[in-house]
């Protein structure tokens, strides 16, 4: 298990290791690796929108981890996504990857959407890379930060350890990506979280 401490106590990992255990579940073939990842973002977890003059802003964690059929709302390295059904399971979504890494294309199947437990799993079904049977869960856990209303996420996943590489170079390859998608989910999650603090005073 990895993951981003940020000064966070043993109570904090004991949390962290229930809920890993509870929702975050791979049978782990014999060539593959698995691990999971931890972050704490500083914006709550409900899913609830912000109003502006313009329209709506999604402000909330989950309300842009849900979104299967848009992953470019926080996930940097997705430069288009064309998804296939009602967000039901077993949806289809098509990824285009931006150039600079070795993939163009996924292909990933919706496992779960719990917008009560605030998990969602995928499972990549196709493409042009190199994550063969790739599964992921990502699980968001209310907490408190400084004070306000924070969000524990937690992503895990299990994939093929590809032929010329080790368990090793697998899990530190996918970790990389996780964790740039991660910290994209928290400065999204927190710029508009702040933004929603923020008011106005007429003068």
């Amino acid at each position: 298990m990895n993951g981003n401490s940020n000064g966070f106590g043993s109570a904090a990992a004991v949390a962290a290791a229930d809920y890993i255990r509870r929702h975050h579940l791979h049978e782990v073939g014999e060539n593959q690796c698995s691990s999971a990842l931890l972050k704490h973002i500083k914006a709550p977890v409900p899913l609830e929108e912000y109003k502006d003059e313009s329209g709506k802003i999604d402000i909330q964690v989950w309300s842009l981890v849900r979104r299967f059929d848009q992953p470019q709302k926080y996930k940097p390295f997705v430069s288009r996504c064309v998804a296939q059904g009602n967000l039901e399971i077993g949806s289809l979504r098509e990824v285009d990857v931006k150039s600079g890494l070795p993939a163009t294309t996924s292909t990933e199947r919706l496992e779960l959407l719990d917008d009560d437990e605030h998990i969602l799993c995928i499972k990549i079904i196709g493409g042009d890379h190199r994550l063969k049977n790739y599964s992921s869960i990502i699980s968001l856990h209310p907490e408190i930060i400084d004070g306000r209303p924070g969000t524990l996420v937690i992503e895990s996943f299990v994939v093929d350890v590809p032929e010329g590489n080790t368990r090793d170079e697998t899990c530190y390859f996918v970790e990389a990506l996780i964790k740039c998608n991660l910290k994209s989910l928290a400065d999204v999650s927190e710029g508009l979280a702040v933004q929603d603090r923020t008011e106005r005073i007429d003068l």
